[in-house]
């Protein structure tokens, strides 16, 4: 009985405290100017793949359409996490609400296994075009890649809507310290004060599922798009065909190997200052980079480049 009253007496957080990236005064200000300089650079890169994208018809082609919803998710991602991230650098450790943490945490894990779909979708569309190219017009016609991208981000919501709901359910009494900039999965489980058992095992099979699953599916692809390409008889089309494959695998492999580490694991995850690392290569790094990888070294995205900004 006295347990029990216990049990309901203790006091809910109501706010967590997020360290930030840093808590060297000397070191935030540099770090501040650095991350608000990237956060720009990512809006501007992404909002332009959108708009050549949308005002060009010789880019109203499957590759494109993914290229565009994937620069449209890294304008959402970048917007999800740096905000925190650099309000940290500015003022130090600062108090979130639990509403707003988990808001950020519903959101963060939407995009993040939307992600993991889309590269796969991508994947697959290179597949088709270097493998079946007779076929493509057929598989890859407008509706098959509109299913495809609302698949992709339908099942980042639901498999969110799953996560979210077991770690908001769960009780956290204190500490209330996250070793983080932004709500993630693994520091929230650390500090609740409840078993998490179950949550864990959510959290670990919906990574098995999303990150593992969507990561063979691209690796398949990838490795039939090799084999395919080592028989073709011209050397520059096998260097063209590997060029766009090389450039998409850097991408997988750079988000794949830093989530993976993070996700596709069953416990608690102790070495959080690695973490933080391994956070801001996928959401500051990779967003970053992706539309460069992607579109801008792309000859098609790059004579559309020049015909809008009127380059000779």
């Amino acid at each position: 009985m006295e347990k029990a009253f216990e049990v309901t007496n203790m006091t809910r957080v109501q706010q967590f405290i997020l360290l930030g990236l840093s808590t060297r005064l000397g070191l935030r200000d540099v770090l501040f100017a650095v991350f608000l300089t990237l956060y720009l650079l990512t809006l501007l890169e992404n909002t332009l793949i959108i708009y050549l994208i949308c005002s060009h018809n010789e880019l109203h082609k499957p590759m494109y359409f993914f290229l565009g919803n994937l620069s449209c998710l890294e304008m959402c991602y970048v917007s999800v996490t740096m905000p925190t991230l650099l309000v940290g650098l500015w003022m130090g450790p600062y108090r979130i609400s639990f509403t707003l943490c988990m808001t950020q945490l519903f959101f963060f894990i939407v995009l993040i296994c939307t992600e993991c779909t889309l590269l796969a979708s991508m994947a697959y569309d290179r597949f088709v075009a270097i493998c079946h190219p007779l076929h493509y017009p057929v598989l890859m016609r407008p509706q098959v890649c509109l299913g495809l991208a609302l698949s992709s981000w339908l099942g980042g919501l639901v498999v969110s809507v799953a996560k979210t709901t077991c770690i908001a359910s769960l009780s956290y009494c204190g500490p209330n310290v996250l070793n983080q900039f932004f709500c993630d999965v693994s520091p929230l489980l650390n500090l609740s004060c409840t078993h998490v058992a179950l949550t864990e095992l959510v959290d670990f099979i919906s990574a098995i599922v999303i990150f593992c699953g969507t990561l063979l599916v691209s690796l398949a692809s990838y490795t039939a798009i090799g084999m395919t390409v080592l028989r073709m008889p011209s050397a520059a089309a096998r260097h063209k065909a590997f060029s766009t494959c090389a450039s998409h695998l850097v991408v997988v492999g750079i988000f794949y190997s830093a989530a993976l580490f993070i996700y596709c694991r069953p416990s608690r995850i102790k070495s959080m200052d690695l973490n933080k690392v391994l956070s801001v290569i996928y959401t500051v790094v990779t967003p970053l980079c992706n539309p460069i990888i992607y579109c801008l070294r792309n000859r098609e995205v790059h004579a559309v480049l020049q015909k809008t900004l009127h380059w000779p």
